[in-house]
């Protein structure tokens, strides 16, 4: 008999951030085509991809605008090296994202994922500060709950135990300061609140140690892996006023709220402010291709700009920059572009967020209610071992693709879902809300994501009384509800 597709892959393939036991118990899900939101089974079943393939996808599966121009592009180059050379897509995309980051971001340096930009940023900053005879500012800064990726580098600015500790001996650590997690308010206080307390916190550290301190990075608005925490537009703007006033980097990491998710094409414009160094990934290429870019300013760039090779910015790799790449990444900017994307999301984020409050909103379990453009969550008060791999099998079964994190169970659908797929959606998680709750808690593991991106190990958010203040940005509800879009 020949081997099934599932068979085949558990017998050749590590699958990322997995147990590979588990899926033992629990089946790999063999997709064999995409189109729109939905991802279409080996035996023919279709998923409604409720988080955008780990985050990426923002115009459905193969969308016929991107597919052509990478047809287009594949006709005249598939790749040339970066280093000596150029190519018109690189050159377009650079320029289209520094005009996007308002000519303050001017300078794009190219990667193929989200963790080598974080690394590009810490190197550029680190060296930058060598450069102007500043090498004391070798330490960094990252906020309480941060997950920036998972090579050693990224490793040291992540926060999330179950990534970080594996690797502890290999990671040289940064600084935490306190996360400004709307959560945390008590009773009476309000999301600009927990801003100001968690910036007097990192004005502190700041105080006593910015002259050994190059950069903060930090993930504007919402901090996904720690389980979607949100947060108000004015802790950033405080952010970049103590970074200015004590010489220190402002690193924002937007791999994954970047591109329109939190409601504006960066999240950091919401606080009016521009960072020193922009990480983008993910959905930057449609969800096509592996590409990532650091924008930097003008006085970092020059500050390389020198005879001696030393002094130059040391970091590439084979596909820089690759053709391919930035032709997709090139066609989702069309897009945004020529169906003014944004406004169409608001209406997409008011209908959202209108079912979710009409769905779970007094629910005996649901915590914290709370949105940030089209990025929505909730935590689940549950207390037995499991409820992330139970929802996320029980999804599957309703026709949805959702992976908790944690406790938290989260929506980061793509821009092209309609009214009856985001309903369709939303009534899946409900049933599979049920179905984890009142599953026996010896239900099978494997393939949900957990205090990270994925894994096995639960790691729930911190848990909060009922009636504490709700996670997310400004104009919050009085009692446990969710941010207004």
């Amino acid at each position: 008999m020949t081997p099934s597709l599932l068979q085949r892959s558990l017998a050749a393939v590590w699958h990322p951030c997995t147990q590979m036991q588990h899926h033992e118990t629990l089946p790999l899900t063999p997709v064999v085509e995409g189109k729109g939101p939905w991802l279409i089974t080996e035996d023919g079943r279709r998923l409604l991809d409720g988080i955008s393939s780990w985050w990426v996808n923002l115009f459905g599966h193969c969308n016929p605008r991107i597919n052509a121009q990478l047809r287009d592009q594949l006709e005249r180059l598939e790749h040339v090296l970066l280093a000596g050379f150029t190519h018109p897509p690189a050159v377009e995309l650079s320029e289209r994202l520094a005009a996007l980051a308002g000519g303050t971001l001017g300078h794009a340096f190219y990667a193929s994922d989200g963790a080598s930009a974080t690394e590009i940023a810490l190197k550029m900053s680190f060296h930058m500060w060598r450069n102007l005879g500043q090498p004391q500012k070798d330490r960094f800064l990252c906020l309480e709950g941060g997950y920036h990726g998972e090579t050693v580098g990224a490793l040291a600015v992540t926060d999330v135990p179950l990534f970080r500790d594996a690797y502890a001996p290999l990671v040289r650590q940064a600084v935490t300061v306190p996360s400004p997690d709307a959560r945390r308010a008590a009773p009476g206080e309000t999301a600009i609140d927990i801003a100001r307390r968690a910036a007097d916190a990192l004005k502190a550290r700041l105080e006593a140690e910015s002259g050994r301190i190059a950069a903060f990075i930090l993930e504007p608005l919402v901090q996904g892996a720690a389980g979607m925490v949100m947060y108000d537009p004015e802790y950033l703007r405080l952010a970049r006023a103590l970074c200015d006033h004590y010489q220190v980097h402002l690193i924002c990491d937007e791999i994954a709220v970047g591109c329109g998710r939190t409601g504006t094409f960066f999240a950091h414009e919401q606080a009016g402010i521009r960072p020193d160094l922009l990480c983008l990934s993910k959905g930057i290429s449609g969800g096509y291709l592996p590409l990532s870019v650091v924008l930097c300013r003008e006085e970092i760039f020059r500050a390389f700009y020198d005879s001696d090779t030393h002094k130059g910015f040391l970091h590439s790799h084979s596909y820089t920059g690759n053709p391919l790449a930035c032709r997709a990444a090139l066609a989702t900017l069309d897009i945004f572009e020529e169906d003014d994307v944004l406004a169409a999301n608001r209406k997409r984020t008011a209908l959202l967020g209108r079912l979710l409050e009409e769905t779970f909103s007094g629910h005996p379990a649901v915590r914290h209610l709370r949105q940030r453009g089209m990025i929505a969550a909730f935590d689940v008060e549950d207390t037995t071992d499991g409820f992330s791999r139970r929802f996320f099998a029980a999804a599957l079964e309703a026709g949805a693709l959702l992976r908790p994190i944690g406790n938290t169970v989260y929506f980061m659908p793509p821009y092209v879902m309609d009214e009856p797929e985001l309903r369709a959606l939303v009534a899946a998680a409900a049933t599979a809300l049920e179905r984890a709750l009142h599953h026996p808690p010896s239900a099978p593991s494997g393939g949900s994501e957990q205090s990270g991106r994925g894994g096995s190990a639960h790691h729930p958010p911190s848990r909060l009384k009922d009636g504490d203040a709700p996670s997310g940005g400004s104009e919050q509800s009085a009692r446990g509800g969710r941010t207004l879009p």
